[in-house]
């Protein structure tokens, strides 16, 4: 397996950590243990299984780990939806392209290293 840093899913969805901090900043203060704090997990979640799944000694826990990740990315997906509908940011068009592109990555390294152990 390639280190968690060389992949475009870890990459970006360090970024997309990244974004999430700094579009959450602004949402209103009685939300910082709601749904900004819900928001700033999942989107930490993402990265952090990948890198973790990674580190693991086989592909298999890689795929699983992969799978959280995944799992992570469809709720701060959700979360920022929810956020969109409550006029939170008008940013957040960026973020939800952003977290398509990591969810096609992961799902294509999922599918890759589960084509492996056929």
């Amino acid at each position: 397996m390639k280190d968690h840093k060389e992949l475009d899913a870890w990459k970006i969805s360090m970024d997309l950590v990244v974004d999430v901090y700094a579009i959450s900043k602004d949402f209103p203060k009685d939300e910082l243990y709601g749904l900004t704090s819900q928001l700033r997990r999942a989107a930490v979640s993402i990265p952090s299984n990948i890198s973790e799944g990674a580190a693991r000694n086989s592909e298999k826990e890689f795929i699983q780990f992969l799978h959280v990740a995944l799992g992570s990315a469809a709720e701060a997906e959700t979360q920022l939806i929810i956020a969109q509908r409550l006029d939170f940011s008008g940013e957040i068009n960026q973020l939800l392209a952003k977290i398509v592109t990591v969810k096609k990555l992961i799902s294509g390294l999922i599918k890759h290293y589960k084509s492996k152990q056929l």
